[in-house]
């Protein structure tokens, strides 16, 4: 008699949240005082294996992402891990074209986020199963398993499946090679650490020189709420890092298009090297009359692009001088290839945001893979790095001389620390529990209530 085959039995959900508000890190125009927070997703099988994944909020988020997550959840439990594995872009698209949750979207919002997080648990799962990092196994997939992950439907009069092949075949000669360089080199990273806008004047100062002898090439300062204070706070900024290191500013979508304008030709005698966000995420028409206005400065964005069609109209529109994918925006792994390769096919550079905890741990690998296998070059491509809360994975990322260090252990690197979990637990762990003089009660950061730990299983 045959074993029964090996099943997906959970999707388990944490709500986990770092009160970062209290020292402001993560401040920024539109977002004060957040709590880095992840929705923290683990897939298990009947065979004692695991995955892990994440969406990331700045904390009140997490009580709807929670809610999407299990809303999803009947959609994978029970499945064979063999034939999820085997089609992960059905798998994909499993989830993100449910016919009652697609209503909400479809593919944007909460839903699609939430199954972009348990994507990259699954695809965490399949690493960990070959015994690779996500960046290799996803490097070392055919030109045509890759393009069998992107579903073209909306793609093609951008991007057609026999372009996306090209690009990947004229990629693959040169794995090898770069796979190597990589290894050896590490791929370039910027650091927003010392801009985040609720930092005084010298914080500001002392951590941009830091950053500088840490071998940073680029900086990001946070703008939008004060020109006074941005114009002060570039001009000490510039005087910091001197003349051969670039300053990037973020408005994370404070202003409309002719405030943008108008306030990037303020900032302009620093010489800002790109603006992140001017405007709404969804104004494709707005970014490229900004784009126009104000080069040589250049426009990027996409940490709240909703998906593939958006970007593909921001490349179409020539909206936009890099494309900043994000690993938890969109449905996680398999449509960021799709992102990928319609960056290729415009020559657009890929800059991935990583602003946000586990952010820097999962995007290295997309960043890495698009290296290796589709555009082959690090040329003007660079990932944020944001100094805080990676004690709290046991597989952190690593910079060293202003370079991401290629990881090696095996998953997409999203697995939290079991102690961390517990401890930051919304709305009943220890950090959130008790109070500053160790009463018990709700910590004053607190806000709504949130969802604790669930699990749905067949």
């Amino acid at each position: 008699m045959s074993a029964a085959p090996e099943v997906i039995v959970a999707v388990e959900v944490a709500d986990i949240r770092f009160p970062t508000s209290l020292q402001l890190d993560g401040s920024d125009a539109m977002n004060p005082e957040p709590d880095y927070s992840a929705t923290y997703v683990t897939v298990r099988t009947s065979g004692g294996a695991a995955g892990y994944g994440l969406a990331f909020t700045v904390g009140r988020g997490n009580d709807v992402q929670v809610a999407a997550v299990r809303a999803l959840a009947p959609l994978v439990v029970g499945l064979p891990v063999a034939d999820v594995l085997g089609d992960l872009g059905g798998f994909s698209r499993r989830l993100t074209g449910d016919s009652q949750l697609r209503w909400l979207g479809p593919e944007k919002g909460a839903i699609h986020m939430a199954a972009g997080a348990i994507v990259n648990a699954v695809w965490d799962l399949y690493g960990r199963r070959e015994g690779k990092p996500v960046w290799r196994l996803l490097s070392e997939l055919t030109p045509d398993q890759l393009v069998d992950l992107v579903d073209f439907r909306y793609l093609q009069d951008a991007l057609t499946r026999a372009e996306a092949l090209a690009i990947l075949r004229r990629a693959e000669a040169g794995r090898a090679e770069r796979t190597a360089l990589l290894l050896e080199r590490g791929y370039p990273a910027y650091t927003t650490t010392p801009g985040w806008l609720g930092y005084s004047d010298d914080k500001l100062v002392r951590l941009a020189k830091e950053a500088v002898a840490d071998g940073f090439p680029l900086i990001k300062l946070k703008v939008g709420a004060d020109l006074g204070g941005d114009v002060r706070r570039m001009r000490l900024a510039r005087e910091a890092v001197g003349e051969h290191v670039h300053i990037a500013v973020d408005a994370n979508q404070a202003w409309g298009v002719d405030q943008a304008i108008d306030w990037m030709t303020q900032l302009a005698p620093y010489r800002p090297y790109w603006i992140e966000e001017p405007t709404s995420p969804d104004d494709i028409l707005g970014h490229a009359a900004i784009r126009r206005a104000i080069a040589p400065i250049k426009v990027a964005t996409g940490e709240h692009v909703h998906n593939q069609v958006m970007f593909k109209q921001l490349l179409q529109a020539g909206a936009l001088d890099v494309l900043q994918l994000d690993a938890s925006r969109t449905a996680g792994v398999t449509e960021n290839i799709a992102i990928l390769l319609l960056a290729a096919k415009f020559d657009v550079p890929v800059c991935p945001h990583a602003g946000g905890v586990g952010l820097c741990e999962m995007v290295q690998h997309l960043a890495m893979f698009d290296y290796v296998a589709v555009s082959g070059t690090m040329q003007n491509r660079i990932i944020e790095y944001v100094d805080h809360l990676h004690e709290h994975f046991t597989d952190p990322v690593h910079v060293r001389g202003g370079r991401y260090l290629a990881p090696a252990a095996a998953g997409i690197s999203a697995r939290i620390h079991p102690s961390s979990v517990a401890e930051h637990r919304f709305p009943d762990g220890p950090v959130w529990s008790v109070d500053g003089d160790g009463v018990s009660g709700p910590h004053p950061l607190a806000g709504a209530p949130g969802l604790s730990t669930a699990r749905t299983a067949q």
